[in-house]
């Protein structure tokens, strides 16, 4: 089974920045961009609207985070690509349960390396979504379950068998 995750991931984020140049709902700017391939998978357009849903319910809670450690930066005045990679990557971490926040992390940062204009936004999204992460964690407002989430910890570690 194919996973269109990181797709998905671009696709919402090219919605967003669509919708900040353009006057369109978000559903509109986001719909035209999915593959046929994604919108025949249930899982995939699960995950889709799980993602899209909690960004556009959630912005404003969002943005305040992201305000409060962009310190002597305006939002206004963090590049659009790099806010909603912020956005996209703060609305897994607090909304998808199912997903690890490395996960989440690294996927921000690898598309910031595919999107942002320059080198240094890969660093920058790193370090915002780090100190946030390691605040939210802290006030214990990060919840993840299943296998490699944070509150997962194994009694023992296990030997595994060598992959072949």
């Amino acid at each position: 089974m194919k996973t269109y995750r990181r797709q998905i991931r671009e696709k919402i984020l090219q919605a967003l920045y669509t919708m900040e140049l353009r006057e369109t709902d978000i559903e509109s700017a986001a719909d035209w961009l999915l593959t046929p391939e994604i919108k025949g998978d249930p899982n995939a357009m699960k995950f889709f609207n799980l993602l899209l849903g909690s960004i556009k319910g959630n912005r404003e809670e969002i943005d305040r985070l992201i305000a409060a450690h962009t310190f002597n930066w305006d939002m206004n005045r963090i590049a659009i690509i790099d806010k909603n990679i912020l956005r996209m990557a703060l609305a897994e971490l607090l909304y998808c349960e199912d997903i690890p926040p490395k996960v989440s992390i690294n996927e921000a940062i690898e598309i910031a390396k595919k999107f942002s204009s320059t080198d240094k936004s890969s660093k920058f999204v790193n370090g915002i979504l780090d100190a946030i992460f390691n605040e939210l964690k802290a006030e214990g407002k990060i919840r993840k379950n299943g296998r490699g989430l944070i509150n997962h910890s194994p009694a023992k570690a296990q030997k595994s068998e060598p992959e072949t």
